[in-house]
């Protein structure tokens, strides 16, 4: 089986191409109230990305899950809220996640360990999330199984970021990343294989924050294709 290195500089692999010839998912898709109601009578669809854990994994695979958490803010503002992680750690450090993790024994299902997981990385409590279904399992190269859940959260939460885990969480429009014209096909090649990735790079509009690019890349990426998707259908 093959081994895959790691992507250490994502935002340094060429671009193959944007996808801004699908369509955005219209706003009227988007409000609270069609969200649930999409996850409530799901179409028939098949996620994009079903991840690429069978093809480069070699230990045996895990349970894991994370928290999709789309914030109200009304119905023409939903966000997704992401998180960054910090510099220090050995797996993935500084890249853009969701909320999420391993199972634990404990967990009495998918959606417990999603709600455990925000709680204990952002300071999300369970609360302020209603969750309105689950998206497809994602294998990722690490070997976990993925189950992305997905919620709506209220607001008027307040977060308390594991500072061994979480540089800062953030959020980012769900409009913004249900475009396609703002999906970038990048390809990353290594010896004995090319490998293809989705990145989303974000910058606020905010004049404070106008420089700072916020770069999407990879699992998180493919999960909200997904999700593009499953909209879509």
């Amino acid at each position: 089986m093959t081994i895959r290195p790691p992507i250490l500089n994502a935002q340094a692999q060429p671009i193959l191409g944007v996808d801004d010839h699908l369509p955005a998912i219209s706003s009227e898709r988007m409000t609270p109230a069609a969200l649930r109601a999409r996850f409530a009578n799901p179409p028939s669809w098949q996620p994009e990305f079903p991840g690429d854990g069978g093809v480069f994994a070699n230990k045996p695979p895990a349970a894991a899950s994370v928290l999709v958490p789309l914030v109200m803010h009304g119905d023409d503002a939903v966000s997704v809220l992401l998180t960054r992680r910090t510099d220090h750690l050995r797996a993935h450090a500084g890249q853009i996640s969701f909320p999420g993790g391993r199972a634990e024994p404990e967990d009495a299902s998918v959606d417990a360990t999603a709600l455990r997981e925000a709680e204990e990385e952002i300071g999300l409590r369970h609360e302020f999330v209603d969750i309105i279904g689950r998206l497809p399992l994602y294998s990722t190269v690490t070997s976990f199984q993925v189950t992305p859940v997905v919620a709506l959260v209220r607001p008027g939460f307040s977060l308390v970021l594991d500072a061994f885990e979480v540089a800062e969480a953030f959020e980012v429009p769900l409009a913004f990343l249900m475009n396609p014209a703002n999906h970038q096909r990048r390809r990353f090649d290594f010896d004995g294989g090319t490998r293809q990735f989705l990145s989303m790079p974000w910058v606020p509009k905010t004049a404070a924050e106008a420089a700072r690019e916020y770069f999407i890349w990879g699992a998180t990426a493919s999960m909200l294709r997904n999700l593009y998707r499953f909209l879509a259908a």
